[in-house]
């Protein structure tokens, strides 16, 4: 029989005419029929027939042990973990709260937040916060301490993802050798925080084991220049520790997160297709928290995580600036998938939010592509024209115009004003005369008085760059923001002669944006 290396993928021909690709990717073989994708079990612990009879059925028993099922395969609970080994109630670990700059810092313990997976070593074995257990080569564990320790595997700033994929593998193979165990703590230790770091210092020297440092905090101005330099550096943020605190099993107050911006988990709902550079990947995962609200994310991806995106279902750390009025993420940026969370999106669990149709499938079966493409096309089409009347309405509203439509004069045309059928000619008006003139001049400069409009947001995303820019119209100028994702950015303000002079400048420049590539959020 055939079989795969690492890495390597192969279309098999299914029933009828469709075709579906067998893949491996560190020791989790896929397949990208209905049968392998509608399954409740984790990844690593399904199979199908098209992977039986690619690899033979002894292989594909020899890989799933016990979960091997030689007929149909069945939607039930494995008992176990998502990266197949055991699974138990959860690991006993100290959780934190953020910090609210409501308390004294002096004398507390700082340390850097490290962007890796949280383990709990138990003497013998890692686990995840939800128990889920970390198949760590022997090699890798050989010589750790026979108590418990609480720590992250961690590779390097910025690399969360590329941790993730490694501990999530259940082929205990060779890429362990990039991680390290970072500790911060000693749960069954005896003593106070000092005394336990003190006691993880005094563990014999171990190749794949560091002691996570420490430095006492001065005030929050050392606090704040301490989170400048570690985020400077690419870090996520900082971690305080109440001084002479003891080891709580859950979330305390004695250990405090501290971060410039936010970050959340929501599920993976739908997909949302690329455009430009992206053609043909994924342009953008749809989002949903458990309350319900639904979004976009769109930066933070990687070309191979385009090509081969979070499944739906999966639960995705990402991260933001604000929330806007809506409870909606502002310039939400993808970090990676959480393995030691759980959580459920309403419109998955049947809740169907709002009446929200479920979402479709990653994947369109080839025969009905061209016809979903053109559905996804009217519907863009018919949400621009909607889109246009909307704003023309609100600037109608805002400066006191006359609705679309009506009978009275404006003094200068509505924002985004869509094209609109040619009138039949119509009689020859007098010229109008000095009174109206001069009520025509009072108009006209009671509306050069500033008013207001909403942000209209565009990102850039490509070459090494994830940029945002933004604009907004008010009265007689408009306001353009822009930078780097994930900072507050620049702003540049400029001024004309009327507020349809700056409408038009407006959407001038944004035009030109949009035709470098800056796509609307």
């Amino acid at each position: 029989m055939a079989d795969l290396s690492d890495g390597e993928s192969v279309e098999v021909s299914g029933s009828g005419s469709a075709m579906y690709t067998l893949k491996n990717d560190g020791g989790v073989f896929s397949c990208t029929c209905p049968a392998w994708r509608h399954q409740s079990l984790g990844i690593e612990r399904r199979s199908c027939k098209h992977l039986k009879r690619y690899r033979g059925e002894e292989a594909e028993k020899e890989r799933l042990g016990d979960a091997y099922k030689a007929g149909p395969v069945r939607r039930k609970s494995s008992g176990k973990s998502a990266s197949g080994g055991k699974k138990t109630d959860g690991a006993p670990v100290l959780l934190a709260h953020k910090w609210k700059n409501d308390i004294d810092l002096s004398g507390w313990w700082v340390s850097e937040k490290l962007d890796g997976v949280r383990a709990y070593w138990d003497g013998k074995t890692f686990f995840s916060r939800l128990g889920n257990e970390f198949l760590a080569p022997a090699w890798f564990t050989e010589g750790f301490p026979d108590t418990p320790l609480d720590g992250e595997l961690w590779v390097a700033r910025q690399e969360f993802q590329k941790t993730v994929s490694i501990v999530r593998r259940h082929d205990r193979g060779e890429q362990w050798k990039q991680v390290k165990y970072v500790i911060f703590d000693a749960p069954s230790f005896d003593g106070l925080f000092e005394e336990r770091v003190a006691y993880m210092k005094s563990l014999p020297a171990h190749p794949y084991i560091s002691v996570l440092p420490h430095e006492p905090c001065r005030d929050e101005a050392h606090l704040r220049e301490e989170l400048a330099r570690v985020e400077g550096l690419g870090g996520e943020g900082l971690m305080l520790r109440e001084p002479k605190s003891a080891y709580h099993v859950g979330r305390s107050h004695s250990l405090l997160k501290v971060k410039t911006f936010h970050d959340a988990e929501a599920v993976v709902i739908d997909y949302v297709p690329g455009k430009g550079k992206h053609k043909g990947r994924t342009g953008a995962l749809v989002m949903e928290r458990p309350d319900g609200v639904r979004f976009n994310v769109g930066t933070g991806m990687s070309d191979r995580e385009r090509e081969n995106p979070p499944e739906v279902g999966a639960v995705v750390t990402y991260r933001f600036q604000e929330l806007t009025k809506d409870g909606v993420p502002r310039f939400p940026s993808y970090v990676g998938v959480r393995v030691d969370v759980e959580m459920t999106a309403p419109s998955l669990a049947g809740g169907n939010v709002g009446g929200a149709p479920k979402p479709a499938t990653r994947r369109v079966e080839a025969g009905n592509k061209d016809e979903a493409l053109a559905s996804i096309d009217a519907q863009i089409a018919e949400l621009t024209i909607r889109l246009a009347e909307l704003r023309e309405r609100r600037f109608a509203l805002a400066t006191n115009a006359p609705a679309p439509g009506s009978n009275t004069p404006t003094t200068y045309p509505p924002a985004r004003k869509p094209s609109r059928p040619k009138m039949a000619a119509q009689p020859k008006k007098e010229p109008p005369s000095a009174e109206q003139k001069a009520k025509a001049a009072a108009v006209a400069k009671a509306s050069q008085k500033p008013t207001s409009t909403s942000w209209d947001c565009y990102v850039f995303e490509g070459g090494g760059s994830n940029k945002f820019w933004d604009i907004q119209v008010h009265g007689a100028a408009y306001t353009v923001r822009y930078g780097r994702v994930g900072t507050n950015g620049q702003t540049r303000t400029k001024q004309f002669a009327s507020p349809a002079e700056a409408t038009s400048a407006a959407e001038k420049i944004t035009a030109k944006k949009v035709a470098k590539g800056y796509g609307a959020t």
